[in-house]
């Protein structure tokens, strides 16, 4: 295989994740490490990483700028940090994926065609915040400051390929984020038990009723 052009990671990390009490969640820890660093291991051999968001920790290196307005949202944020990047391939990532692996950003890189290329889940749902791309083609998406607020909206003219990555039995899925409390403690508990069923991580789920 040749190898893989050079790549940006951007991370986006603001929000006030209203449905955690408004915690910094990208510090929020899963299986003891913030679910940013786990984000910002897995893109390690990137050039350049960069961090959007308010002021937090970061390994050294990594770049950390703010989106105009701050807490304008992903859009406003993604055209800050692409400000940052000179490769012409970017990661575009959350910084809530506990479960995120270099193998997968990898993954993604050995498939970009188009546009971009993205992860989508068992459910055909696109993860928009999960993917890697063309850094002009997202540039370009992103100039006009007046168009689009969503970042489905923003991304939908591009030219995207679809990539379901294969999940070993029982392992947590890669795309997995945590927007909600509940969410937080299902990827707490299996960070902690890899190997545990459903059941086995939490006992008082409720088991569909036996059958006959």
């Amino acid at each position: 295989m040749d190898a893989l052009p050079p790549f940006a990671a951007v991370v986006l990390a603001g929000g006030r994740a209203a449905r955690l009490g408004g915690q910094a969640k990208p510090q929020l820890e899963v299986g003891g490490r913030t679910m940013l660093s786990i984000v910002l291991t897995a893109v390690a051999g990137a050039e350049i990483r960069v961090v959007v968001g308010p002021p937090q920790p970061v390994p050294g290196g990594v770049v950390q700028v703010r989106e105009q307005p701050p807490g304008g949202g992903p859009v406003p944020a993604l055209r800050a940090g692409l400000a940052a990047v000179t490769q012409d391939v970017v990661a575009l990532l959350a910084a809530d994926l506990p479960f995120l692996t270099a193998e997968l950003v990898d993954g993604l890189r050995e498939r970009l065609t188009g546009d971009g290329v993205l992860v989508i889940d068992p459910t055909g749902r696109d993860q928009l915040l999960l993917g890697v791309w063309r850094t002009a083609a997202l540039r370009a998406a992103v100039a006009d400051t007046s168009g689009p607020t969503s970042m489905r909206a923003v991304l939908a003219p591009l030219a995207v390929r679809r990539y379901r990555p294969p999940v070993q039995a029982g392992r947590p899925e890669p795309w997995t984020d945590c927007d909600t409390p509940a969410e937080l403690a299902r990827a707490r508990s299996r960070a902690a038990h890899p190997d545990a069923t459903p059941a086995q991580r939490d006992p008082h789920r409720q088991r569909p009723p036996a059958r006959g």
